[in-house]
């Protein structure tokens, strides 16, 4: 995700593989990502840029953008405005980047070119002509680009846009848009009203699960109420109103319409950020969600992707997290290891996992081959087996014995003998009733999985 400039000194690099990253910086500290952790320390800055300009926009903790045009009024130029957000933000945290330009994407990559201070970009057609197209950074697109000979944004912005679009769809259209600076073209829809959401709260929300649960309740609730419209917003205002009276306000932009995940973890950001800099004395009392810029532009669906049975789903499933509590409904992610029982990693539904803490795609010796068990019980349970010769021949289920038609193995499992863990020796099974994972250690065995 980032590194420090000694880290990259050392040849570190973003995107890197963990292993190799750290075998190049040795001395480097590996942290994981927590964008609530990020949203509390860059809330100072937040509020330092509003300050100057009070319509900030909310990306993600660390990117945010402004548009200028009012400021402009108050501080006559543009050059007027960028001083004095970089000075509001030096106070604060120095060294940011700054970037002005016509939209979103130029503006950040002016802002990741200047070396210190702001850049300001006067012809923002020219300078996104000579960036490579490796910035619109979708791999596959790009790859077609250069085996077409087309090396920069310039070149792509250069093409026909109805032939890109023929070519490539709509991700080879809204590559075209961003190669020729027109990257904000929401195309907003009236809004009526009515569509706002809020939660009142008593008491105060002033513990951060709490405000989390809270965030994807209401998340649900205002995408629920816009869905009428056929849209969805690009932008959302989150307010919240204090015990003691304070409302605090916060805009969240995304480039491409919210879904409910990707709202539930904004709005959950921004109240950890506020509850636990002390931005609410007392508690939330209130909170509420307005929608902006609701998005015409549809995405075309698969002829087999059923989005009314997915929205279903993601509403039966959080009402059973309303129900029976947030680490009550799991899902599941892989991740590397030996057993069966070890390639899997549970965390909270509509959560994104805090970190794989296994790499899936590293070798693990030893470790058994596919298929994986379907069913693995928390821990393994006795299970009779009968032996001639070293070979299984029956295995009992319940009150009956069902002759083995296949089996493979065994495949050692060294323990952690450091713990007084003995070896063991692992067998895939097969029988008329089903199929089974069993391990004899000791001269017992025992059932380690069910296979489908």
């Amino acid at each position: 995700m980032a590194v420090t400039p000694d880290a990259f000194a050392m040849g570190a690099r973003v995107g890197m593989r963990r292993g190799e990253a750290e075998a190049l910086a040795p001395t480097a500290v590996t942290l994981v990502s927590d964008p609530g952790g990020e949203a509390v320390a860059f809330e100072p800055v937040a509020a330092a840029i509003e300050s100057v300009v009070p319509a900030m926009e909310m990306v993600a903790p660390g990117l945010v953008h402004l548009p200028v045009a009012g400021a402009m009024r108050y501080y006559r130029s543009e050059e007027a405005v960028m001083s004095a957000v970089v000075a509001a933000v030096d106070r604060v945290a120095p060294g940011g980047r700054f970037g002005l330009a016509d939209g979103p994407f130029a503006a950040r990559m002016a802002a990741e070119r200047a070396a210190t201070g702001a850049l300001i970009v006067t012809d923002t057609a020219g300078f996104l002509a000579d960036l490579d197209v490796a910035t619109l950074g979708v791999e596959d697109l790009v790859a077609t680009f250069r085996w077409l000979g087309i090396g920069t944004l310039g070149g792509l912005a250069a093409l026909p846009r109805p032939a890109v679009a023929s070519r490539f769809g709509p991700a080879g259209l809204e590559a075209h848009r961003i190669a020729s600076g027109e990257d904000r073209m929401v195309h907003p829809r009236p809004i009526p009203e009515t569509v706002l959401v809020e939660e009142v709260f008593e008491p105060p929300l002033d513990d951060f699960e709490r405000a989390a649960f809270a965030a994807r309740a209401l998340a649900r609730k205002l995408l629920e109420a816009v869905a009428p419209s056929g849209a969805m917003p690009h932008r959302v205002e989150v307010e919240v109103e204090a015990a003691t009276g304070m409302m605090r306000v916060r805009t969240w932009r995304s480039a491409h319409p919210f879904a409910e995940v990707e709202l539930a973890e904004r709005v959950r950001w921004q109240l950890r950020a506020w509850i636990e800099s002390g931005g609410v004395p007392g508690g939330v009392v209130r909170l509420r969600l307005i929608p902006a810029d609701l998005s015409d532009r549809g995405r075309q669906l698969r002829l087999d992707e059923d989005a009314a049975s997915d929205l279903d789903a993601h509403r039966a499933l959080g009402r059973a997290q309303g129900l029976v509590g947030p680490d009550a409904v799991l899902q599941a992610v892989p991740q590397g290891g030996r057993d069966p029982g070890e390639r899997v990693q549970w965390h909270r539904w509509g959560e994104p996992p805090e970190g794989i803490a296994r790499d899936p795609a590293a070798p693990w010796p030893g470790r058994l081959p596919s298929p994986s068990p379907t069913l693995v019980p928390p821990q393994p349970r006795p299970f009779e087996v009968e032996w001639d010769a070293g070979f299984p021949v029956r295995v009992r289920l319940g009150s009956r014995w069902e002759p083995v038609l296949g089996w493979a193995g065994p495949w050692r499992r060294t323990g952690r003998w450091w713990e007084g863990e003995s070896a063991a020796d692992r067998y895939q099974v097969v029988t008329s009733a089903g199929a089974f994972l069993c391990e004899v250690r000791e001269g017992r065995s025992w059932l380690v999985g069910v296979y489908d």
